[in-house]
Parts: structure tokens; sequence; C-alpha cells
């Protein structure tokens, strides 16, 4: 394809680039970006420029969240030639536009081969209307670009393929290994790219003789090793192939989501997906039309029936292929985040397939009469229109999102730099722009961009307040700048030094993000047993909700949810707080106590319950554990539904030294734990 074929689509993306960044500059006054995701990558840029290899902040060495690992890399040569602070949204502003043109100049070549000249038109002007594509390329995501190199790819491979059938001898596939190496380095979901490219190298192959199968080999080798760099580098700095991101959102490392939770959640995010998502419902009706399904549903007819009567299977392939790539982000926890932001790459080719629907339309009705050929143009330029007509929207909340991250996040990262002294370290929640604008180190309370951290956001907050008691307060945040409902851990959160509130709009987390002093007293403080349980040694300790504790006993976890993984504040008989970790809505807890053979104990249990729990030692029942108010004098709370009690019972000695201990309600109710101790026993 010629430059001049690249006039139009720039032009056109040129114009709408113009309409959005003046809206945005209109309605946040400077600069701004619409999701602190972007602002993430433009500290990674950053770091990069420095010289340190996606490390995120200074002195923490290699974190494995960054998911793409080009598009930061994309931008670092603008901030080794003196971009910095918001200036850097000017370079995200223009690299979106040449992938917005780009995107739409790919999609009609590949739509070319199944749809003619007038459907190739079509898809490229339908790429150029579609809003998601639209509020993607000017919020500074690497979205736009991931559909550009999967068009791009699938595009190259399929031309190869058809000189290859046409006994025309192109040689080997580069250019689509190239691409298929360099797609999963732009996001995972990428590794599309890298199965496109190696059906080309297939291809390929099947057309060399036997004696020269092995460059087709070592040329296969380019895009599996491109699939696996990311993960093999995780791996070797930081001992897990998954990054900190999938860790934290990838349903099958959710540390309560077992086989048969994995098939459902998946099933049921593929059922939102096709009767909302993909029809204009309420997650994507600033983008999508209603009805779009049943248009896509037949485009995709369509296209596998192009591809078989114009011989290129290969190309229909792909493009069905990308479709059915859609799929991917059921396997997420939500694919709702961030506007629906994981499907959109996925999308250029469900406009290729409406592209090829509206061609066969066309052709089919020529058939039956020569005049109707143009219904498949007409209906081309209404799909169009179609789109379009969401672009007013999509432009409005583009810049009213982006209006709630720079009175938000922005304004906190403007804050903490002014505020703060310079050695102050800062939890949060949305890691990016607080950042990237306070040049403060930051400890990611979700774990994306702290090493180490990923495993304890899903576990929940009890997870995550009991792996800070073992953190202790000099490796944690002076700080925190976070929503209070998502840190969920009041007992760390001292006095509010500053807030940003933003109620006119639907991007943000929560409407109210709150800088506080951080407080590590109560950390430890639940530790000891708060009534007058034996004092003499302790042989065992169970901590319910540390995660090193429960592995350590073989804690059984079976049936949770993160939201019951809790941490929170009693007080104690003294007039003492004490904060704790626990587990609520237990059926059972089950554990094993190390302990010398023939040994005698004594068990506590911090718990809540409205009902007695039974004590079970392997198969004997050891006692029971009293959910009754306490006798007075006997320096134990009183009890209530949600009441911390702490019960003992004395438990016999075994032949055993490790013993499996059993609690359950003793009706049918559910209860709280929070620690069990086992004490030598008393004279």
């Amino acid at each position: 394809m010629r430059p001049r074929h690249y006039l139009f689509p720039l032009c056109a993306s040129s114009v709408l680039g113009a309409l959005c960044v003046r809206a945005v500059l209109r309605r946040a006054g400077e600069p701004a970006l619409p999701l602190d995701d972007a602002f993430i990558h433009l500290q990674y840029a950053r770091r990069l420029a420095e010289g340190h290899f996606f490390s995120y902040v200074p002195g923490q060495g290699y974190s494995s969240g960054a998911t793409s690992w080009l598009w930061p890399a994309l931008l670092t040569p603008f901030f080794a030639g003196g971009v910095h602070g918001l200036g850097a949204i000017w370079v995200l502003w223009a690299l979106g536009t040449l992938l917005h043109a780009a995107l739409a100049v790919e999609a009609a070549r590949l739509a070319s081969g199944l749809a003619g000249r007038a459907g190739a038109i079509g898809a490229g002007a339908m790429c150029l209307a579609f809003g998601a594509f639209a509020w993607f390329a000017w919020a500074g995501m690497e979205t736009v670009a991931l559909g550009w190199i999967l068009m791009r790819t699938a595009r190259v491979a399929a031309e190869h393929g058809e000189l290859v059938a046409a006994g025309r001898s192109p040689g080997a596939p580069w250019q689509a290994v190239a691409l298929g190496a360099a797609a999963p380095l732009v996001r995972p979901e990428g590794v599309l790219g890298s199965v496109i490219a190696l059906c080309a190298v297939l291809g390929w192959a099947r057309a060399l003789g036997p004696g020269r199968r092995r460059a087709a080999a070592g040329a296969a080798l380019v895009p599996c090793a491109g699939a696996m760099l990311q993960p093999l580098v995780n791996l070797a700095l930081t001992g897990r192939a998954a990054s900190s991101t999938a860790q934290v959102k990838w349903l099958a490392l959710d540390p309560y989501v077992d086989a048969r939770l994995l098939a459902q959640a998946t099933l049921a995010n593929a059922r939102l997906l096709v009767t909302d998502l993909l029809d204009g419902g309420a997650w994507t009706a600033l983008f999508v039309p209603r009805g779009f399904l049943l248009a896509l549903a037949l485009g995709i007819v369509a296209t596998a029936f192009a591809g078989w009567r114009r011989r290129r299977g290969a190309r229909a392939g792909f493009v069905l292929l990308l479709v059915l790539g859609t799929l991917v982000p059921c396997m997420y926890g939500t694919m709702l985040w961030n506007r629906v932001r994981y499907l959109w790459p996925f999308a250029p080719a469900w406009l290729v397939a409406v592209a090829c629907l509206g061609a066969e339309v066309g052709v089919a009705a020529g058939r039956l009469r020569p005049g109707l050929g143009a219904l498949g143009p007409a209906l081309l330029g209404a799909a169009v229109g179609w789109l379009a007509a969401k672009l007013p929207w999509t432009v409005a909340d583009l810049a009213q999102s982006a209006h709630a991250i720079a009175r938000q996040q922005v304004a906190l990262g403007r804050w903490a730099a002014r505020a703060l002294p310079a050695h102050a370290a800062i939890g949060v929640n949305d890691t990016g722009a607080i950042a990237y604008l306070s040049e403060r180190p930051t400890f990611d309370i979700v774990g994306l961009t702290t090493p180490g951290e990923a495993r304890y956001w899903p576990a929940g907050a009890g997870s995550r307040f009991e792996h800070y008691e073992r953190l202790g307060p000099r490796r944690l945040p002076s700080h925190f700048i976070v929503y209070p409902e998502w840190m969920a851990c009041p007992p760390l959160l001292g006095p509010a030094l500053s807030a940003a509130s933003v109620y006119d709009q639907t991007i943000l987390g929560g409407a109210t993000m709150v800088a506080y002093e951080a407080r590590y007293d109560l950390l430890g403080s639940g530790q000891a047993p708060f009534s007058r349980g034996p004092r003499t040694a302790l042989l065992d300790e169970i901590d319910v909700a540390d995660l090193e504790s429960e592995r350590e006993h073989r804690y059984s976890v079976g049936p949770a949810r993160a939201v019951d993984d809790r941490a929170g504040v009693a007080l104690a008989p003294d007039g003492r707080l004490v904060a704790d970790g626990g587990r609520f809505e237990r059926a059972f807890d089950r554990f094993e106590l190390r302990l010398r053979p023939g040994e005698a104990c004594r068990l506590g249990a911090r718990f809540a319950s409205p009902v007695d729990l039974d004590v079970w030692v392997g198969s004997r029942h050891a006692g029971v554990l009293s959910a009754a108010a306490a006798p007075p004098g006997a320096g134990l709370p009183e009890a209530a539904p949600d009441a911390w009690l702490e019960r003992w019972l004395s438990l016999p000695p075994d032949a055993e030294a490790t013993r499996s201990v059993t609690v359950r309600p003793a009706g049918p109710a559910r209860f709280a734990s929070f620690h069990y101790w086992c004490f030598a026993e008393t004279g």
C-alpha cells in the first residue's frame, strides 16, 4: 500500500484527535488522561530512561507489573530527550493519533481480500468511527497498539500464505514472524499474534522440500521466543512466571477459585459478554450500538463464507481467530475494568467481519438483480454511521473521565510532592499518577508494581494485615493515599491529611481518595491472648489469615471468599485496642498442631460465633468452645453475635506429634476465626 493510502485515515484521526484533545483541555484545564493506568506506563518509561530495567520504584528492583514492555519502551526515548511531567501526555496523544489511523489501514487491508474494495473501505471507516478506539487512542493506553499489531500480523501472514498457495515463492515470512514475536510484548493477549505467525511458518514449511524445513523450524522459534520472553524473565527475577498483574487479575491464579468455580466464573463472564458487552448493553453502551451482536454473528458466518468463496481460508481463519480471542478476557476476574478495555484489541476483527457481511449481502443482492449490488456499500455506510453516532458521547466521556483523574489521583500526587518529605513512602491502591507526579517511593497494596505483594491482595484484607505484621513498620510506607474501602485495613490508617472527592464521574474506583499518616501501633497487638488464658510455654500458634502461618499448619481454607478475609479491631477486657486478621463465614476450621508425642496442651481460640464450637482432634471429640456469656469475674468479654471471644480447652496427650484439629459450629451457623494458641498444660 502506498503512503497516499494513509492520507485520509491520518487526516480523519487527526481531526478526531483534535476534538478529543480540545474536549480534555476544556474540561480538565490541562493535559490529562482518563485512566490512572496510563501513568503506570509513564513511570516505567521514565525509569527505563534512567537506566533501570522495569523497576517501578528506586531501590525495589525488577517489577513484573508492566503488562506491556513495548509501550513504555516506545516512550523511553522521549523521556531521555527531556520530556517530563504532564508534557509526556502530548507524546501519548501523538502516538495515539498515528496508531488510530494505522489500525484503520490494517483493518482495511485485511478485509480487502475477503470483502473487496468497498468492504475494505467500510472496515477502515468503521475503525475510524468506532468510539472505543477513539477513547483509548487518546487515553494513553496500549489498547490500540495491540489491535494494530494483531491486524497487521494477520494481514501479513495471510498475504504470505496466499502467495505460497498461488505458487509464487515469497521466501520466509519474516515480517509475520517478527510481528508475532513483538505482539506478546505489547500485551500478553498478543500471543494470538504469535499463533498467527506460527501458522504462516507452517504454511511456508509445507511448500518447502523436506530438506529445507530446518529453516522453517528456526523461524518458528522466533514468535515462540517472543511469547516466552517476559514469563522467563519474570521467573528468573521474581521466582514466578506469571506477572503480578496476572496474579491479581487472572481467575486461574485466584486462591479461592478451584476448577469448578473457574469454569463457572468463566462461563458467567462469557454469558455477560454475549448478552451485554457485545450487544451494547449497560457496560458498553458508550461505544457499541444496541443490536450489534446480531451484526457480528452474521458477520462471522459471512467471513467464513467469503473465505470459502474467494479461496482465502487462511485470511478468514485469522479474522475468526481474533474474533474468538474476544473470549480471552472471560478468564479474568472481571472484564469490566476501565471501560471494558480488555475487549477492544479484538474489536477490529469484529468490524472486518461486519464488513464481510455487508459485502456478501451486496454480492447476493447483485446476483438477484444487478442494480441491487449497491445494497452492500449502502449497508456498510449505514454501519459507519451507526458507530459514529456514539462518538459525541465517547468524546464527552473521555474528557469527563480525564477530568476525574486530574482532580483525584493527579491532584493528590501533586499534593504529595508539595506536602510530604522527600523520604516519605506512600502506600497506594492506584499506583500510576501518584508515583509519577509525587516522585516518592510507592508501596502498591494491590501488588501490581511492588515486588512480592501480588499474592496478598486477592487473599483479602485480613491476610494483608497479617503480612504487614510480618514486614514490620520499617518496610512499610509512612503514608497511605487510598480509597479507605479498598484499603479495608482501618487499624493502619492514622490521621487524615488531605482528600480528593469527585462525584461527577463513573471511572474512578471511589468518590473520595484520602491521604493518611500510617499508624502501626496495632501491628502485633493481637498476637497474644487478651483473656485469662494459661501463661505457660507457648507450644504452637496458628494465626488465621496469615498465609505463611496457615501454610505451615496446613490450614484448610475450604470454600471461602476474599471478602470474608478481613482485618478488624476489638476492645480487650483491659481496655486495649486489639487488631487481628481473620476469616469470616467459616463452616469449619481444620489445621495441624505441632507438639511433642505424649504432650498435653491447653488450646485457646479467638473467634466470633453465635453458637458453641465443637473441637475434634482426629476423629475424637475433644470438647466445646462456648459462645455463652462469660461468668462474672472470668475476665472474658460478654458474648454477642459479633463479639471476639477467647475460650480455652484442654487437649489430652497423644502418641502422635502432629495432631489434626477440626473446629465446627454446634448448630447451623457460621463463625469467624482469628487465632489459635497451644500452651503447655499447667500442673
